[in-house]
């Protein structure tokens, strides 16, 4: 019996990933920094990552259990109506984890996430797709090449914006 009751324990430990998973903090999250060869400039909880040719910022609050990864785009003034339009709906559609948002006076890409149950893999992505969205700003506005659902409405509002210029011309 007691066998029995070690086996299953065994399994539920390796069954669930999460349970063995160490919690996320600021010295994880620089150890990655540092493993990842990203270089960083800062202090603790308030970082400057250099990232595929993008300066992200990391803003960690441990106590309240939150983290952000956020990168400027262009000034909120410069962005057109249409523009804005088209981020929203890349924030339904295209921009999966990171969504376009205005901080600041500037049209920011950004992830937010619990820092605790934050995974090395999610810390990694969120920076691969913060970047990607800053990237994507005036075309594609995607986070990756996945696109959730939506792709004819994105060819529709292309087309209406196809006329609109040929109409002002």
């Amino acid at each position: 019996m007691y066998r029995l009751f070690c086996l299953a324990f065994l399994f539920f430990l390796m069954a669930s990933p999460g349970c063995l998973a160490q919690r996320m903090d600021n010295k994880k999250m620089e150890k990655i920094f540092e493993k990842e060869s990203i270089y960083v400039e800062g202090e603790p909880g308030a970082w400057m990552a250099y990232f595929n040719d993008h300066v992200l910022l990391v803003i960690t609050d441990e106590q309240n259990n939150r983290m952000r990864v956020f990168t400027p785009i262009v000034e909120e003034e410069s962005a057109s109506i249409s523009q804005m339009s088209r981020m929203l709906k890349a924030n339904f559609h295209s921009a999966l984890d990171a969504k376009y948002s205005v901080y600041e006076g500037f049209v920011v890409s950004v992830f937010t996430h619990p820092l605790r149950e934050l995974t090395e893999a999610q810390l990694l992505d969120a920076m691969k797709q913060v970047a990607r969205l800053a990237e994507t700003y005036g075309t594609t506005y995607s986070s990756s090449s996945l696109i959730f659902g939506g792709e004819e409405e994105e060819k529709k509002e292309e087309k209406k914006e196809e006329k609109l210029i040929e109409k002002r011309s």
